[in-house]
């Protein structure tokens, strides 16, 4: 407990600006402090419905002994900078959101934490400032928004992105655009928001049964407020992250992410908190558990269900149940159980949605690593998104120095079946802040080349994406990595199957060229990301800006 950091004469200062906030001297001096970050935006339906699951957690807080402080932490919505340059902002918020959470944390020396967050790198932000600070810390979920209806068909906003290169008229997008996201919460999509709000109850940050809660189901609210009650418990108990996330935990966390598919952004959270926390987790980790669990969730893009499904279909608890025989059971929870305690009083409830693990969706993992000449540190697939007439392709590489010069040759028929599009310095160092491929891949879906046409980059993807796409390539080219060196006809394999990304180019002629290569500027050079690009780790090992 920091009652010493509010108590005694040395103190004074600090009660007096307490009190003039309106907190009492026994809310001060005797009371838990939980700081309640909130990632609360009015732009964007994931964070702007976050206000009242604030004032429900305070509730709980209050009601338990506890005096809750709230705060804001930066929130964006992917989609809002969709296709723009801007979107390379996206990973280097996760790092701000952690370094503003601490911040404020340090100077106020809160007891415990609860924060609230919904969205992509934001709610990884969040975990990631957990595991830095190591005080007692909960993180309560926004959920996922509702999907919409269109014609008497349920529709996501991925659908739009089809529509809009698909050649639709103005007048049908605007329809669409009324009612593809009809509610709060984070897109129903197996994006990167609810693939973090779901590995929050592996890495014992969220409350159990709780991440997917739909936003409009006022359970939600309800369980915002016991997660305030319950985080005093955890001050009291003393659950700390390091306590709580363990190496067999995020071991636990990968094998969830294959089984449900997950956004492959998911490899850089996990990654990152394992270097924060010091926990020997690597790629090969990654690897491994690919060759041992299925994917056993039909959720978009592998399968026509959204999370909303998911989470009446038993959410996380169950998919957790029908990997049972796999995971580390003698692992803690934040309830003070073991996992293979909690696992004991659930039955398994295989169903459309979830699959049993003897029974998956898929007979191939939800994530993989392609490793070859173009990849020697690795790249990463999500194979239940690839289409089968392209999990093997060898083609002509088409090369492009950034997303939107590839979008123009694709939107100008430049592209055509059998081509390998190869986007580079797009990654960590080199957008910077490794950068979401939305526009060109969103093209590709929506002309239907993504079943004859390959991508490989440095850069990463939105969950929402699908096809024969192959990201976070390392090393990056801005750090002269290979595929820095290819050129317009070079053939390149991408072999989903067996794990390979191949450029098919002598180890003599690359060595030509490696010679003439010359590293370019930064592309920023100045702001957080210049000092993103000057301070990340690579994509291998999770690209935080941490000089670990």
């Amino acid at each position: 407990m920091s009652q010493e950091y509010w108590n005694g004469a040395e103190a004074a200062h600090r009660r007096v600006m307490m009190k003039a906030a309106g907190y009492s001297d026994e809310d001060i001096r005797k009371k838990p402090h939980i700081g309640v970050p909130n990632s609360f935006m009015e732009g964007s339906p994931g964070s702007a419905h976050l206000r009242q699951i604030a004032e429900a957690v305070k509730q709980g807080i209050w009601e338990a002994g506890g005096v809750p402080v709230e705060f804001g932490i930066p929130a964006t919505c992917g989609n809002i900078a969709n296709g723009a340059e801007e979107l390379k902002y996206e990973q280097v918020g996760r790092d701000i959101v952690a370094m503003s959470v601490e911040f404020v944390t340090k100077v106020h020396n809160f007891d415990g934490l609860v924060m609230i967050a919904s969205c992509d790198n934001i709610i990884a932000g969040c975990y990631l400032a957990a595991a830095r600070l190591d005080i007692p810390s909960m993180v309560v979920t926004g959920g996922s928004m509702q999907p919409g209806h269109h014609c008497g068909k349920a529709i996501v906003e991925a659908d739009l992105d089809v529509a809009r290169f698909s050649g639709a008229g103005e007048e049908y997008l605007d329809e669409l655009e009324e009612a593809v996201c009809p509610s709060f919460g984070a897109c129903p999509s197996m994006g990167t928001a609810n693939t973090m709000q779901m590995l929050g109850e592996v890495f014992n940050l969220v409350m159990p049964g709780t991440a997917t809660v739909p936003a409009s189901d006022n359970k939600k609210l309800r369980q915002a407020r016991m997660a305030g009650k319950y985080a005093v418990e955890l001050v009291k108990a003393g659950r700390k992250p390091s306590n709580l996330i363990t190496k067999e935990v995020l071991l636990n966390a990968i094998m969830f992410d294959m089984a449900v598919a997950g956004s492959t952004n998911a490899v850089l959270h996990i990654l990152t908190m394992a270097y924060e926390l010091g926990l020997d987790v690597t790629l090969e980790d990654f690897e491994k558990y690919a060759k041992e669990i299925p994917c056993i969730n039909a959720v978009i893009p592998s399968g026509p269900f959204t999370v909303v499904d998911f989470h009446y279909a038993g959410g996380v608890p169950n998919v957790l149940k029908m990997l049972e025989s796999k995971l580390y059971k003698d692992v803690p929870m934040m309830t003070g159980i073991t996992l293979g305690e909690f696992l004991s009083h659930l039955t398994a409830k295989p169903n459309e949605v979830i699959h049993s693990f003897e029974k998956p969706l898929f007979n191939e993992p939800g994530l993989k690593v392609l490793r070859g000449n173009i990849a020697p540190n690795g790249a990463i697939v999500r194979p239940t998104g690839v289409p089968k007439e392209v999990k093997y392709i060898k083609g002509k590489a088409k090369v492009f120095d950034g997303d939107r010069m590839a979008f123009e040759a694709i939107e100008s028929g430049k592209i055509v079946a059998g081509d390998i599009i190869v986007i580079r310095y797009e990654g960590c160092k080199g957008a910077p802040g490794m950068k979401e491929l939305m526009l060109s891949i969103d093209a590709l879906i929506g002309l239907g080349l993504h079943t004859s046409v390959g991508l490989i980059t440095d850069a990463r993807f939105s969950g929402f994406n699908y096809g024969a796409i192959v990201g976070h390539v390392s090393p990056e080219a801005y750090d002269g990595g290979v595929i820095a060196l290819v050129e317009d006809g070079d053939e390149i394999i991408l072999d989903t199957i067996n794990g390979e990304a191949t450029l098919c180019v002598s180890d003599e002629e690359l060595k030509i060229r490696r010679e003439k290569w010359v590293c370019p500027p930064l592309k920023e050079q100045k702001g957080c990301l210049n000092l993103f690009a000057r301070n990340c780790r690579p994509a291998e090992e999770g690209g935080a800006m941490q000089p670990w």
